[in-house]
């Protein structure tokens, strides 16, 4: 019985799951489980690298106690996008920010005026987000932070360099920073000189399943274990996750929902053309080495935020008590488009959406319960939006969804996916991430060889949930509504 620990970092918490492999079937553990979240000072939003590091390294001294000294891997994988600078004697140069951050306020248009849209799309294949690494670097075109940078890492490959002091960065959070060229599978260089900005610090790119090394002797020493192999998963989320969807062929179309929703597919090259242009997708690195073609949505976001909202004017409601009040609430009274970028900051989302709803002439919601149904109701047609847009660029329908990750829990969501989209959802694994940390663990331990390999263990480990559609004709009419909100992007 092989037992490996995952990391699994979210926007809003962080898990250390223990995988239990015996060779055909995986078996879950969840050893703990620790806050995350944007630290606000002033008006700038911070990660804190250094108490999630502590929580890993208080992980893996509960794994000592409680499983013995051996184990036989570790891997991490975070969200995409945000990075950290280390400096000379490796000294972490500033907290990394928060993609939210408002830093890159205008870094869109600063960066077009420099190098045109078309051409940085047509050198990286990625999705246009304010987000995105690229534009949070050229927020930093004047700061003697990348005077002073001599290494560049993602926060995944930050926490691998703490545990093993290797300076790497993986194949699949590379490539959602836009500035790697997926047909020269290195970085833009050329892109990053073009903008201004240095390209010394930039590390070699490793693939899912990379050995990065042991486990410090300090660290092992500190938490009672002995040397353990450090793995590189898909270390960007998304990336793992979709290496557990438990798919046998490719007719298909997944979402990796959570905080974000990742709606996409799986090509064995990126598609970087004049359609994926003008649609706005993205190409990100996967297993194989494939390509995850997709769409970054907003995801529960708008849902997370008004819980926080609401529980801060004293009105407490648990996930599935918001679930219940929207399942109650009359349908279709409003849509919102989930991915405008009022709603991408963190406030009061209530008073957004009703905000949204008033502005375009809509019937304003009134209690917790329309918001909530508002938010999950265009959540789910805008997942039908960009399936339409995927068919349209590949030609070809997608037969149903693969639904994987935390957002399944959400089963109204998945029901609303289902009769939105005219496709039968498949939900499942809800633990899809970490699952797919852990399988490529395996991999790079030799005990797997490939991602057919790894969905065969998935399919016989977990057992999905399937959501037929239902009263197609009211929610077509419904849609209409709903797409006259949106621009063609």
């Amino acid at each position: 019985m092989s037992k490996l620990l995952a990391f699994d970092l979210g926007a809003e918490s962080g898990r250390a799951i223990v995988g239990h492999f015996d060779g055909e079937r995986l078996a879950l553990e969840e050893l703990n489980r620790f806050a995350n979240g944007p630290v606000q000072v002033f008006d700038r939003l911070y990660w804190d690298p250094l108490r999630l590091f502590s929580e890993m390294k208080q992980a893996l001294g509960l794994f000592a106690r409680t499983h013995g000294k051996e184990l036989d891997a570790i891997g991490v994988d975070t969200w995409g996008v945000d990075f950290a600078l280390l400096g000379p004697g490796d000294v972490l140069l500033d907290n990394p920010r928060n993609y939210r951050d408002p830093r890159t306020d205008g870094m869109l248009e600063e960066a077009f005026a420099r190098v045109p849209r078309e051409e940085i799309f047509a050198r990286t294949g990625v999705q246009f987000l304010k987000l995105n690494t690229l534009y949070q670097l050229l927020s930093l075109r004047d700061s003697p932070l990348l005077e002073w940078a001599q290494t560049f890492l993602m926060m995944a490959d930050l926490f691998n360099f703490y545990f093993t002091g290797t300076k790497t960065c993986e194949f699949s959070n590379a490539t959602t920073t836009q500035f790697y060229d997926p047909r020269q599978s290195t970085w833009s260089v050329e892109l990053l000189d073009g903008l201004g900005l240095p390209t010394h610090f930039l590390p070699p790119i490793v693939q899912p399943g990379t050995h990065l090394g042991s486990l410090l002797s300090s660290i092992a020493a500190e938490t009672g274990l002995h040397s353990v192999p450090v793995i590189a998963p898909a270390t960007h989320d998304t990336g793992a996750a979709v290496a557990a969807v438990p798919a046998e062929v490719r007719d298909y179309a997944y979402i990796s929902s959570g905080t974000w929703s990742l709606m996409g597919v799986e090509l064995d090259q990126p598609l970087i053309n004049d359609q994926a242009f003008q649609h706005n997708f993205t190409n990100e690195g996967g297993v194989g080495p494939t390509y995850r073609f997709l769409k970054n949505i907003m995801g529960l976001w708008l849902i997370q935020e008004c819980r926080r909202a609401w529980q801060r004017e004293g009105r407490a409601f648990s996930y599935d008590e918001l679930t219940a009040m929207a399942q109650s609430a009359a349908p279709f009274i409003a849509f919102v488009d989930p991915d405008a970028e009022c709603f991408l900051a963190p406030g009061d989302m209530p008073a957004r959406i009703r905000a949204y709803c008033q502005e375009t002439g809509q019937a304003i919601p009134a209690d917790e319960g329309q918001v909530a149904r508002v938010a999950l109701e265009s959540l789910a047609f805008k997942y039908r939006y960009v399936l339409d847009a995927l068919e349209t660029i590949l030609g070809r329908r997608l037969e149903c969804i693969h639904i994987v990750g935390g957002g399944i829990q959400n089963r109204l969501l998945c029901q609303f996916t289902a009769s939105a989209t005219g496709r039968p959802v498949v939900a499942g694994p809800l633990e899809a991430t970490a699952i797919g940390n852990l399988m490529l663990q395996l991999m790079g331990l030799g005990q797997l060889s490939s991602l057919a390999e790894i969905r065969q263990v998935v399919r016989h480990s977990f057992a999905p949930v399937v959501y037929e559609p239902e009263q197609a004709a009211a929610w077509d009419a419904a849609y209409d509504r709903f797409r006259a909100l949106l621009s063609p992007a």
